[in-house]
């Protein structure tokens, strides 16, 4: 448990359990009173009877519960006040109150994009969604999703392979892992520096309900929303439709006329979204963004360590530099002169922007004042 006063929490929790109060009545019951404390102790004539009396009676096992978990190492639960709590979240009006988090609870604050998709996919969309992550987990962006099978599992796993890092948002509690078939991917996304969150306390069942509100948070929490194969009916496209509405980007990657699977992808490149047939075209896209995480201090991974970054320059990040002596220069031409993959030098070139070697103007990619 992280900087939370426990008797305070306390109250927190019991609001929580309350039958009937959902995020958006929760945040209004915590911004009217000066202590939600006295909430339990005095309740406002104002309220309902029936939430009145469940007030005076909170449910102190199951707070007492998730308090015996959040003891155990790696359990963190944050609130909406707490100085970890994720600022994107935060903005949505049905932000959840409090997050259960197994892991690393500043992963939360680094830029983020989300790939969801079905649950059953193809194996071309399967190695999609994995190659996808992977690029853009190497790139820096921490990969979220929900841990569910197909898409979801690629994901994580591709965001691993990538040596990234990976969110899984639950429909659960975390006490639970599900499916179980996945328990062992959760462990290893913890393992490796990741985080396991819910807005669901500990105890709490794989409730169907449940898992499309989880999507708002899935969504919430990144810059974007990369869609791989979705049916018409696809709790995919619940989560893009949260992006819409939360204002952030949703990008969709096309596949055959004759795959059913394509179908919601399509129609949400009718819609809108952008049509993404590269990590690269994610990575200009989301560019602004990054660096505005930068600026206010938000992104950690964005920025190598020392001696990797040095090691990097010294080979691979010293031959691309080398590249741009000529001028400027597109990311084929780069692809040419370098000898590397296209989503490499995507990467590289993003990398490089972001510590101040390199800028990108309208003729291509340039040197700048930095030099290794």
């Amino acid at each position: 448990m992280m900087e939370n006063d426990e008797q305070q929490l306390r109250y927190w929790l019991a609001l929580l359990q309350i039958k009937g109060v959902g995020p958006v009545q929760f945040r209004q019951l915590w911004q009217q009173t000066d202590s939600l404390q006295g909430l339990f102790s005095s309740p406002p004539p104002t309220l309902s009877a029936t939430l009145r009396d469940a007030l005076r009676h909170p449910d102190w096992d199951a707070v007492e519960h998730s308090l015996e978990w959040s003891q155990q190492v790696d359990c963190h639960i944050l609130t909406l006040e707490h100085t970890a709590y994720p600022q994107q979240l935060k903005e949505l009006h049905d932000a959840p109150p409090l997050l259960f988090v197994r892991g690393e609870p500043q992963q939360l604050a680094n830029p983020q994009l989300a790939i969801v998709g079905s649950r059953n996919p193809g194996v071309v969309g399967r190695e999609t969604a994995h190659d996808f992550a992977r690029s853009l987990a190497s790139a820096g962006l921490v990969i979220t999703s929900g841990l569910a099978q197909g898409i979801d599992t690629a994901s994580h796993q591709g965001a691993l392979d990538g040596g990234g890092q990976t969110i899984a948002v639950f429909g659960t509690g975390l006490e639970r892992v599900y499916p179980a078939k996945n328990r062992q991917l959760a462990h290893t996304i913890v393992e490796q520096g990741g985080a396991l969150i819910s807005e669901y306390p500990p105890g709490m069942e794989p409730l169907a309900a449940n898992f499309p509100r989880r999507n708002r948070i899935i969504s919430g929490l990144s810059l974007g929303t990369l869609v791989v194969e979705a049916a018409l009916r696809s709790g995919s496209l619940i989560t893009a439709r949260y992006a819409t509405e939360q204002g952030r980007e949703v990008f969709a990657i096309p596949g055959s006329i004759h795959n059913p699977l394509a179908r919601g992808c399509h129609q949400l490149i009718r819609q809108g979204a952008k049509l993404v047939e590269t990590a690269q075209d994610i990575l200009e896209e989301l560019a602004p963004q990054l660096h505005a995480a930068i600026a206010e201090g938000g992104a950690t991974r964005l920025e190598p360590a020392e001696e990797e970054a040095g090691e990097a320059l010294d080979e691979e990040y010293q031959r691309l530099l080398a590249c741009l002596d000529g001028g400027p220069s597109s990311v084929n031409r780069l692809v040419e002169r370098s000898g590397l993959t296209a989503d490499a030098v995507s990467s590289m070139l993003l990398l490089l922007e972001l510590q101040g070697y390199v800028v990108s103007t309208a003729g291509g990619y340039t040197l700048a004042g930095k030099r290794p």
